[in-house]
């Protein structure tokens, strides 16, 4: 995946920093909601405030489940629907939208789940980036094929076309989505949802979406909202980049507010969520005691979600990079030119609230070199804001930039520009580090984008389905 689901590409080489370009219980257990894109849901009371919240740890692999352990406390939308018969599927045929996150809270795979549903008929599966099982290098097209495992035809939607095809809904009353996203706005799998529903409300085909977790807690709302004129495969809803919803509030929220879809004005769209049970807004993953399932190749685990959020976009343009080696991905940072230990100084004077650092040293795959770089840690989930640090490494970038040179923004090809716009999200942003390069004035914009991200918290509450 890039940004989105679209990581920004990675490559990885054995000797230093590796590189990693480019860039993805309720309080009340509600009822499923079959939400029309009219009228908008009734507004629900607003959430109890958090609780206040442990820092996040270093990094570990993550832990396979016991065969013995509990079962999890939270259950997924995809265990709501079984234990309630399958209700909401009875009778019909579907087609399901999902890949190897789109598990239940055992990890059985959603696809497993559903053909043993005896009330209903699974009769296609449909695949975001990635594919249905997650093996597919970022933003690399995928072809329909037939999937040797079920024998059910496989459709892509991260191929030659984006949107699932008349013929390819012909005979399905529902499509199921199942699709685990990671909280972040540029992650494509909410924009693979976006044009799925766009294609099931044109078609007359009832769309339902298994609800998850957001990995980042459903409270932090954070950075740029997206322009409109920026709309892309990695970006197609005006929200903040860490927006704080799950998908099926997302989904509410573009089924409830007029223009959100690309849908002519007359058509009444229908759209279940089968909401979770269990989960809070202010639960991070660790706290769901689910085990996180890789959501794409270069997000394997809950450290690199966070990661994701926090370094992405900083590494873009400018000469950063972030991960090192294969061990943390999005959570470490090097700097071609510049040694470890005067970027580490660098890093802590900039005074990042929530955040620290530490250099770390790594051992290449074949033993031999060793590979030094910086890990970024979040000593203070609270004061933490996601994209504060992406936005300080463009300047530092500007600073870092030899005194002879244009500034990096201002010499980027245009594609690379219109790259990192649609990822960022902000032509304010663009426009003005252009202009300013290492003058730019970074607390201005994030006092402002949190005020606008705060209004869209606001506006979005209708539309929750926990506290």
């Amino acid at each position: 995946m890039r940004s989105s689901a679209s990581h920004f590409p990675f490559l990885f080489a054995a000797a230093a920093i590796i590189i990693l370009l480019g860039l993805a219980g309720c309080a009340s257990e509600p009822t499923p909601a079959d939400t029309r894109i009219s009228p908008a849901p009734a507004i629900q009371a607003p959430p109890t405030p958090p609780q206040q919240q442990r820092p996040v740890a270093p990094p570990s692999a993550p832990a396979s489940t016991p065969s013995r352990a509990p079962a999890p406390t939270v259950m997924l939308g995809i265990d709501v629907l079984e234990a309630g018969g399958f209700r909401e599927i009875a009778g019909k045929r579907i087609g399901l939208l999902s890949h190897p996150a789109g598990v239940n809270r055992f990890g059985v795979s959603t696809i497993d789940v559903l053909l043993r549903a005896k009330n209903a008929k699974l009769v296609a599966l449909f695949g975001p980036e990635h594919g249905i099982y997650g093996n597919i290098p970022a933003s690399q097209n995928i072809t329909d094929t037939i999937d040797k495992r079920t024998g059910l035809p496989a459709y892509s939607l991260y191929g030659k076309n984006r949107r699932p095809t008349r013929e390819q809904l012909k005979g399905l009353d529902a499509l199921v989505i199942d699709l685990q996203d990671i909280g972040v706005r540029s992650y494509t799998f909410s924009v693979c949802m976006k044009y799925a529903m766009e294609a099931c409300f044109d078609n007359d085909v009832e769309v339902i979406v298994l609800d998850r977790p957001n990995p980042l807690g459903g409270l932090k709302v954070d950075g740029p909202i997206l322009d409109r004129t920026l709309f892309s495969g990695v970006g197609q809803y005006q929200i903040p980049y860490i927006h704080g919803l799950t998908m099926g509030e997302l989904a509410r929220m573009a089924a409830g507010t007029s223009g959100w879809l690309d849908v002519s004005a007359d058509i009444r769209g229908r759209l279940t969520v089968v909401s979770m049970r269990g989960w809070r807004r202010s639960m991070r993953w660790p706290e769901t005691g689910l085990r996180f399932v890789p959501t794409s190749p270069n997000v394997p685990d809950f450290a690199a979600c966070v990661g994701y959020a926090m370094t992405g976009l900083g590494c873009q343009i400018g000469g950063f990079r972030h991960g090192i080696g294969t061990q943390h991905p999005f959570r470490g940072l090097s700097y071609n030119g510049r040694p470890v230990d005067q970027l580490l100084r660098d890093l802590n004077a900039l005074r990042i609230p929530g955040i620290g650092f530490r250099k770390v040293t790594l051992a290449a795959p074949n033993g031999s070199a060793k590979g030094i770089g910086i890990y970024v840690d979040v000593v203070d989930w609270n004061d933490w804001r996601p994209t504060e640090l992406s936005f300080h490494l463009m300047k530092l970038a500007c600073i870092y930039a030899p005194a002879n040179a244009k500034n990096p923004f201002a010499a980027a090809k245009s594609s690379d520009a219109r790259s990192f716009n649609i990822h960022t999200g902000s032509l304010w942003w663009w426009n003005t580090i252009v202009k300013e390069g290492a003058r730019i004035d970074v607390p201005l914009f994030m006092r402002a984008w949190q005020r606008e991200a705060q209004k869209f918290q606001q506006a979005s509450r209708p539309f929750w389905l926990y506290n």
